[in-house]
Order: C-alpha cells, then structure tokens, then sequence
C-alpha cells in the first residue's frame, strides 16, 4: 500500500454509478490488485461560510475522519474541477473548531462505507452512500496539470475493463447528492 497515490495537487477523478457492486468487485478480484482498506466508515463534515460563498466559487473544504483506520483528513477542492488538495490532520474535534473560530458553518454532514484499492498508478474507490447508492471512483492524483487529459483517458480505459460506460458517470459531487437527497425529504 502506497500513499504516494494520494499526493498532488490535481486528482482526475471519474464517478461511476453502479447498478452491481457484487459483478464489479468480481471484475476487480480477476485484476492485479492491492487493498488500502475495505469497508471503512467515513465520516465528512463540510463548511462554508454563512451565505455559502465556497459553494458558489465551486469551492470546497471539508474535515474527513475514517474508522478504523483512523485517518484524519483537512480536504480542500476547487475552484477547478481537478483541483483537490488534502493533508493529514491528528484532531478532528480541533479542525472544526478552528473553522468555526475563522467564521465557517457546519452545512452538511456526511457518512458513507468505503474501500480503497490500487490498480497499477490509479486508486479505485467503491463507496455505498445510505439511501442514494453505490459508487466506483477511479482516480489518480498528480502535479503534473499537463497530464491531466492524459490519466482521464486511462481512466476511461481502466473502467471498460469493468464494463463502465459514460451513461453510468456520475458528474454530481456526493455532496450535492447528499443535499438533493435531503430536499427531497
């Protein structure tokens, strides 16, 4: 396991609904694979400032704590769609205090189950999210900007080995489904 899959400042990211998650794991089970984790239960929390200005800069920050590995993440993305930055943090509970004390609002809370695997350069990650579905990130970070077309086109690739087609992409964030799903309410 390599956490040299998670750094850069760009992540290529492409999101696959997924109408069997127990046919795409067996596709995944026939390919060379290494696993970072499966089955962990994450926990994010996103702020925004009161009139939601991140939001509306397409920017994101968010505090992520993962049982049981015990990671603890400080994830910051936009404004560009590829552009995703995160660091290691040890206190989860200080994090969003110091947010709050800078003027930023808890605006949602999210909790999903998710696996990380290593296929080759890219990380796959399968997320179930209660009451909205399964899901197939396929991913890689980088600092190269130049190879961004690049790694989105292997990406492509490497999902049609599961059988993946552009009808099944997901282009909502899990947040702006999360949020859907508690205005259909």
């Amino acid at each position: 396991m390599s956490h040299e899959h998670f750094k850069g400042r760009f992540e290529v990211e492409l999101k696959y609904r997924l109408a069997d998650k127990q046919a795409f794991l067996a596709v995944l089970n026939s390919l060379k694979h290494e696993v970072m984790f499966e089955d962990n239960i994450e926990s994010d929390w996103y702020f925004d400032t009161p009139n939601q200005q991140l939001l509306a800069q397409n920017k994101s920050v968010s505090i992520r704590e993962c049982k049981p590995s015990g990671i603890k993440l400080w994830i910051v993305k936009g404004p560009e769609a590829d552009r995703c930055q995160a660091t290691n943090i040890t206190d989860v509970d200080n994090a969003k205090s110091m947010l709050n004390t800078m003027g930023y609002e808890l605006k949602l809370e999210m909790v999903k189950q998710r696996s990380i695997y290593f296929v080759g350069k890219f990380h796959i990650t399968v997320d179930h999210l209660a009451g909205i579905g399964d899901f197939a990130e396929f991913a890689i970070m980088t600092d190269n900007e130049a190879m961004l077309e690049v790694y989105r086109a292997e990406l492509v690739d490497l999902a049609a080995q599961f059988g993946l087609t552009e009808t099944q992409l997901e282009h909502k964030s899990y947040r702006s489904l999360q949020a859907s799903k508690a205005d259909n309410r």
